[in-house]
């Protein structure tokens, strides 16, 4: 989930700490380039505006179709009430049972006994029941289905994100404090299990006066992005209740400085759909000061 991040964010990130604290037309200008991208990702047809379905798999068959009472329960035309079961075996292989005559593929092609390739294995297989398209995730170590529908209402009535204005204040040079060892943690999530990452370090920065931290995670020792889940005192107000999210460019070796640019703060996608697994804020990144920048709370929260 999280490293969907484009490379532009970064690379926009990085230009940004070249350009003077005072306002920039052209920075700005670029901010707005690197939120129409956000935006256009989220509404394609892979975008997390397409969620319609998330089931933790149970030990046995777990039927989807068209019937409400299903745990994979579908909308759309052309589904019988039972299309198929994902049949979740004693060994942790998947596999799919299509009924006969149920409009189901794999990858474009007629279901075999083969067990499916999860997200955990490498490229997920792509399961179409109709329009829909169901992949499996490991998360934690367990198993889920998750559907998407191009057809969502949640992707056909996306009107844009609301953002603050753009704050050159709340670009901020930090220090990057390396643990002697990354610490291996538990990341508790907004649905399912807890998530595995590494914690390499702290962040201290300075915003309104006041020395602040942050502990980015990453998914590899050699990993070059830092990922940051914060929470600030407009969490549940202006911005999401849950947190958002934040990139930022590893320092190389031998160097200290990370650029943190508030100003592409993003919302978890789960402030989009009840559908997806996301990491929240640990304790040390729950900042006690407002950060007026980046995105702000979606409509209907």
């Amino acid at each position: 989930m999280r490293r969907a991040l484009p490379a532009l964010l970064l690379a926009l990130a990085t230009l940004a700490c070249k350009r003077p604290p005072a306002a920039d037309p052209v920075y700005a200008a670029e901010i707005g380039t690197a939120r129409a991208f956000r935006e256009s990702r989220l509404a394609s047809e892979n975008g997390w505006l397409t969620l319609v379905a998330l089931h933790w798999l149970t030990p046995g068959e777990n039927p989807v179709g068209t019937d409400p009472a299903a745990p994979i329960a579908l909308e759309a035309p052309g589904i019988p009430a039972k299309a198929a079961a994902f049949d979740l075996r004693p060994d942790g292989s998947v596999l799919l049972r299509a009924e006969p005559g149920a409009p189901v593929s794999v990858n474009g092609a007629p279901p075999s006994d083969a067990p499916l390739v999860t997200d955990h294995d490498g490229k997920p297989d792509v399961v179409a029941v109709g329009r829909i398209r169901l992949t499996v995730i490991e998360r934690g170590g367990r198993l889920a289905v998750r559907a998407r529908d191009p057809e969502s209402p949640r992707r056909t009535g996306f009107k844009g994100i609301e953002y603050f204005p753009v704050d050159t204040s709340l670009r901020v040079e930090g220090r990057f404090e390396p643990y002697e060892v990354p610490r291996s943690i538990d990341v508790p999530s907004a649905q399912g299990p807890p998530q595995k990452a590494l914690a390499p370090g702290l962040v201290r920065f300075t915003i309104a006066g006041v020395e602040r931290t942050l502990e980015p995670t990453v998914e590899s020792p050699a990993d070059q992005t830092f990922f940051f889940v914060f929470s600030d005192a407009t969490a549940g107000s202006e911005t999401y209740g849950a947190g958002r999210f934040l990139y930022a460019e590893r320092p190389k070796a031998g160097e200290t400085k990370v650029l943190l640019d508030f100003n592409l703060a993003q919302n978890p996608p789960c402030a989009f759909t009840p559908y997806a697994t996301c990491p929240l804020p640990l304790p040390k990144n729950v900042l006690p000061v407002k950060i007026e920048a980046g995105e702000k709370v979606p409509a209907g929260h």
